[in-house]
């Protein structure tokens, strides 16, 4: 994935500038992510060599460095969202891939920590989809 990409948190306040090549695509099972991203994992996006650039709204950016690990996450002080973060003393670029704009044409790489997959988290393929909200609801 090459081109410059741009993405943004719910509300609007926080844009950013993505410029460079993301390498790699993970969906984490584990019980960190899961808890980050309130789901059955997280969809990351990481690079060693593209920039992040602020447009709008750095200042309403949040990160947690959850102790004694190397576990972090940035978020909109404002609505919540995930929003990208500089892990690693600088060397590793994590986006969050729904924080995004538009549509991305990369595939993950691999769902990683498996062994800590949620329970539910198994055979989602066999259930019922919707394209929108469903009517029962």
């Amino acid at each position: 994935m090459t081109a410059k990409k741009t993405g943004s948190c719910l509300c609007g306040k926080n844009k950013f500038e993505i410029e460079g090549d993301l390498e790699s695509f993970y969906l984490c099972h584990c019980s960190r992510c899961r808890k980050d991203s309130g789901s059955a994992h997280a969809a990351n996006l990481f690079s060693t060599t593209a920039k992040l650039k602020w447009i709008s709204g750095s200042e309403n950016v949040k990160t947690f460095n959850l102790p004694s690990t190397r576990h972090i996450k940035s978020f909109c002080s404002i609505c919540g969202s995930a929003m990208p973060n500089i892990q690693m003393e600088g060397k590793l670029l994590m986006v969050p891939a729904g924080s995004l704009d538009g549509a991305f044409s990369m595939e993950p790489t691999a769902h990683i920590f498996l062994s800590d997959k949620a329970e539910w988290d198994e055979s989602l393929e066999k259930f019922p989809k919707f394209e929108e909200l469903p009517s029962s609801l």
